[in-house]
């Protein structure tokens, strides 16, 4: 029987202490996979050894994803039917991820995707903010430039006012006390934030207050992976 190409959508853990996020049926099916399309090339390796010792790297074929070849390289492996897992440097494949276009290719010359379960970090954030499941939206980074980042932070609040929706955006880590801070400064003093910080790792912390309730007891997030939600008080 002919194999027929499949592709696989492989979670990684979030912190490397929290091995036990990735379900074990993972380890069978790496051995499945003939072609790995990641992010990161050496850390994914590290990563599959941790998980799997008896696992021979080298019998893969690696392709970043950073690559300008790589759409072609993809395109080529499904048309020769092979087994390809696609590996994010964190959580989930697809989901805020440049996994998602390869995945797009795939949806488009009709082969079949799995996903596989595995920690996303705007889930688990989610899930623990006590903020609307039922309507949010990511945005990713916000501006940098200050006047920008700004007019973002408001624009944000007024959606959530309208829809009672609630708003997920990420930061790069050094630059997290400064976006607090501006999110303090801009919203309304109801206005819900919760801060979800460090997640799966010992150190996690999620915790949703309002921004009257910030301002009395402000945290220092400096350099510490985390997602920011808001969610803005019906008017």
């Amino acid at each position: 029987m002919s194999q027929t190409a499949i592709v696989y959508l492989i979670p990684t853990w979030i912190d490397a202490s929290a091995p036990e996020t990735i379900p074990p049926y993972l380890l069978d099916i790496l051995i499945r996979c003939q072609d790995f399309f990641v992010e990161n090339e050496r850390t994914t390796r590290r990563y599959f050894k941790s998980i799997r010792k008896d696992l021979v790297i080298d019998n893969y074929r690696w392709i970043r994803m950073d690559e300008p070849n790589a759409r072609a390289h993809f395109r080529r492996s499904l048309k020769e039917n092979r087994i390809i897992g696609i590996v994010s440097e964190a959580g989930c494949p697809g989901i805020a991820d440049p996994g998602q276009e390869l995945v797009a290719l795939a949806q488009e010359m009709k082969v079949v995707v799995k996903p596989l379960v595995g920690p996303s970090s705007l889930l688990l954030a989610l899930m623990a903010s006590g903020m609307n499941g039922q309507s949010f939206t990511f945005h990713g980074y916000l501006p940098i430039d200050a006047k920008a980042r700004n007019q973002a932070i408001q624009a944000l609040e007024l959606d959530s006012i309208k829809h009672h929706r609630t708003q997920l955006f990420i930061e790069t880590p050094y630059r997290n006390d400064a976006m607090l801070q501006a999110l303090l400064q801009q919203l309304k003093s109801t206005t819900r934030v919760c801060l979800a910080v460090d997640l799966t790792a010992p150190a996690e912390s999620v915790q949703t207050k309002t921004v009257a309730e910030w301002k009395k007891s402000i945290p220092v997030l400096h350099k510490r992976p985390m997602i920011f939600l808001v969610q803005a008080a019906a008017s």
